[in-house]
């Protein structure tokens, strides 16, 4: 993120509030490479963090007082909304005020003193595009809020106090893997994240190097992980824990599945999701090794591998979505997949870089074709996670 971005939200800032503020903060977006819907069955997940961000400028307030405002909201919401922060409850709030309001909610919840705040916000991070907006937004304030109250909380902690903010406070059934990639990933690397217990190792992942790219295509379908189908998904793979006696899906070997499969009879849509969950963790762990032995063009089938099982076990892909993953593979990407919750948002395309015009275009003319509106396409970097910029 760019001086001039952290200077032009500053400034904002003092324009709605009179002085300057103490600080500017920047989270990213992030695109998930492998592991999808894995992160609530304590499963494991590879994200990787976007040079898309949030960027907050923020000022501590010591009068129970918090004041939002943000550059992305226009129209008669766009205003300076005025909170008390003793009067925030959950899922009382369903604006976009909701994912900063909760955090403060979340911090004090956790017994933490935030005494409000005076809060700018501007975000380059596409909403809707299953790239994170959301966890972006949230962790730049815990971040923020955590370094004016001096709270000494570490970025896994910040990234557990977001996820309760989005799960009890907004109303969304999401894991923590947003949040923690938001708050935790590093520059040029991808971050295996086990979700049980929070271990993390960053995995050295620099395409460029390599002569590759990593396209992101963002087909402008949105979707809301509130909505009722996410909440379905996840409580079928609660059901199907339970069902075969396990806390969580994560706990069933890959080598164990097929007898797995036959403990759950004839409940063919459990049977589904428990079949994706159970492989999308292998496949995590198979992108892992070969990234570390030096094999990144293998990754590829195994992301492609990824989309099949979304698109046909899980069920959460959408005509856009396999429009992308097919055409790309056709114009010779190396692997392809849907990311994010699903039912719309992005894709990823693996490719040589002396390819990517030609895959570019032939997804841009499949999308005409089928008249679905123009695709945004752009090489996905993996950048640094949660800072203080200024």
């Amino acid at each position: 993120m760019s001086e001039a971005v952290a200077e032009a939200v500053a400034e904002r800032f003092k324009e709605l509030y009179g002085a300057d503020p103490q600080g500017v903060w920047a989270a990213p977006g992030r695109v998930n490479l492998i592991g999808e819907h894995t992160d609530y069955n304590d499963g494991f997940v590879m994200p990787f963090a976007l040079p898309h961000t949030a960027v907050a400028a923020v000022s501590r307030r010591d009068d129970g007082v918090l004041r939002l405002h943000s550059a992305d909201i226009e129209g008669d919401a766009g205003g300076v909304v005025e909170l008390r922060v003793d009067a925030l409850e959950p899922e009382s709030d369903r604006n976009w005020t909701a994912y900063p309001a909760g955090v403060v909610w979340a911090l004090r919840a956790a017994g933490h003193e935030v005494s409000g705040a005076d809060i700018h916000l501007a975000s380059t991070v596409p909403a809707g595009a299953g790239l994170s907006s959301s966890a972006a937004l949230e962790v730049v304030v815990a971040l923020a809020l955590n370094d004016l109250h001096d709270l000494g909380l570490k970025g896994w902690q910040l990234a557990r106090l977001c996820q309760r903010a989005e799960n009890v406070y907004v109303g969304a059934p999401v894991g923590i893997m947003d949040q923690t990639a938001s708050a935790c990933c590093t520059a040029g690397h991808a971050l295996f994240l086990d979700t049980r217990d929070l271990s993390q190792r960053q995995i050295p992942f620099d395409l460029a190097a390599e002569g590759m790219r990593l396209l992101v295509v963002d087909t402008r379908v949105k979707h809301e992980h509130s909505t009722g189908e996410y909440g379905k998904r996840r409580a079928g793979c609660e059901k199907g824990a339970a069902l075969l006696g396990v806390d969580a899906l994560r706990d069933i070997p890959y080598a164990e599945l097929d007898a797995a499969l036959e403990r759950l009879g004839d409940d063919a849509e459990v049977r589904r999701l428990v079949r994706h969950v159970v492989t999308e963790d292998e496949r995590v762990e198979r992108v892992v090794s070969l990234l570390e032995s030096g094999g990144t063009r293998a990754i590829g089938p195994v992301l492609t591998e990824g989309h099949a099982s979304l698109r046909d076990d899980f069920r959460i892909s959408c005509p856009e979505l396999d429009l992308v993953v097919d055409s790309a593979l056709s114009a010779g990407a190396l692997g392809a997949r849907m990311t994010g919750g699903g039912f719309g948002g992005s894709a990823i395309v693996l490719a040589e870089v002396t390819d990517v015009d030609t895959i570019t275009k032939a997804v841009q003319e499949a999308f005409a074709a089928a008249g679905f509106t123009a695709p945004r396409v752009f090489e996905a970097v993996p950048s640094a996670g949660a800072r203080r910029v200024r």
